[in-house]
């Protein structure tokens, strides 16, 4: 549960800090020059590839209510 936890908080830490960087960097950071893409791209990736909504969802059920997370599939 931890881990879940931890890709939880990272994979939001990660899509949050590339999105703020584009925001401070300004429109100059959407060019190919500055290649700041391809971390939000990734950034993004990952957060999908892993969706949090199921991870939140286990969590909330283990810490409320002390329900385990099902066997089968990936938490």
């Amino acid at each position: 549960m931890a881990t879940a936890a931890a890709r939880v908080a990272t994979a939001r830490a990660a899509v949050d800090t590339a999105s703020a960087l584009f925001e401070l960097a300004g429109t100059r950071s959407a060019l190919e020059t500055a290649n700041l893409s391809p971390f939000w791209r990734d950034a993004r990736t990952h957060a999908l590839h892993y969706p949090t909504r199921w991870k939140l969802r286990h969590l909330g059920r283990w810490l409320l209510h002390g329900t385990p997370p099902p066997r089968r599939g990936l938490l």
